[in-house]
C-alpha cells in the first residue's frame, strides 16, 4: 500500500507520519509532496484561481503515478480533488472529507475552526453538505484570528494554543463538538480542556485514505 500527499506545509508531513504511526502503518506507506506555492498564490488572490487549480491537478496526476491513493491534505485546494474523479483511476480523497462526515454524525452544534481565510468558504460548503443528511448536526464554521499569522511565522506552539483558545471558547458557548478544519492546527487538541477532544483532519482523512486502497 502506497499513499501520497500533497501538502502545502512543510509541518504536515510529520503531523502524517505521526498519524500514520497511531494507526499502525508500516514505515514507508506514505510519500509526501509539499508544494507552499500553491496555498501562497491562493492566498493571494483570495482564493483558488483557475491557475492554481491547473497547477494543484498537475502535482496531483505526478503523485498518482506511483501511489495506490493521493491525499490533498490542503483545505484551501481540497474541492480541486473532486476534479480528479474523471482524470486517474487512483482515489484522490481531500482529508477534510470523512472529517465533515464524521462531524455531521454529532447530534447538536458542531463549531469548525478554520485558521486560513481562503479555506473559510470551502469548508463550509463541505461540511454544510455533509451536516444536510443528518438534520441533528448544526454546523458554524468560524475563523480562529490571528492564528495563521503565528503559523506563517513559525511560532507553532503559540498558533497551537490560539486555536485550543477558540476551541474552549466555542464549549464554553455550548458547542457539542469542536473540529479542527486543517491539519496543521491538529496540536491544539490536546491542549483543549472545555470539552471533548476535537476531532482533527490527519487521522480521519489518513483512515479513509487507507481504506480506499483496501478497496480497491
Amino acid at each position: 500500500m502506497r499513499i501520497a500527499c500533497l501538502h502545502t506545509a512543510h509541518s504536515n508531513v510529520a503531523v502524517f507520519e505521526d498519524v500514520a504511526l497511531q494507526l499502525g502503518l508500516p514505515a514507508g506507506v506514505l510519500c509526501h509532496g509539499v508544494r507552499p506555492d500553491l496555498l501562497a498564490d491562493a492566498e493571494a488572490a483570495g482564493g483558488v484561481t483557475a491557475q492554481i487549480e491547473d497547477a494543484t491537478q498537475r502535482a496531483l496526476m505526478e503523485l498518482a503515478f506511483s501511489a495506490d491513493a493521493v491525499l490533498l491534505t490542503c483545505s484551501t485546494l481540497g474541492p480541486v480533488a473532486h476534479t480528479m474523479l474523471s482524470q486517474t483511476r487512483v482515489p484522490v480523497l481531500r482529508t477534510d472529507a470523512a472529517l465533515a462526515q464524521a462531524a455531521a454524525r454529532v447530534n447538536g452544534r458542531v463549531v469548525v475552526l478554520c485558521a486560513v481565510a481562503t479555506t473559510v468558504q470551502s469548508t463550509t460548503e463541505l461540511f454544510l453538505h455533509a451536516a444536510a443528511h443528518h438534520p441533528l448536526a448544526v454546523v458554524d464554521v468560524r475563523l480562529v484570528e490571528g492564528a495563521w499569522a503565528l503559523f506563517k511565522a513559525g511560532q507553532l506552539s503559540a498558533y497551537w494554543v490560539c486555536v485550543a483558545r477558540a476551541a474552549d471558547a466555542a464549549y464554553a458557548q455550548g458547542a457539542a463538538q469542536v473540529v479542527l478544519a486543517q491539519a496543521s492546527m491538529g496540536g491544539a487538541a490536546q491542549l483543549v480542556t472545555a470539552g471533548p477532544r476535537p476531532l482533527s483532519s490527519a487521522c480521519a482523512g489518513l483512515a479513509a485514505a487507507v481504506k480506499a486502497c483496501q478497496a480497491g
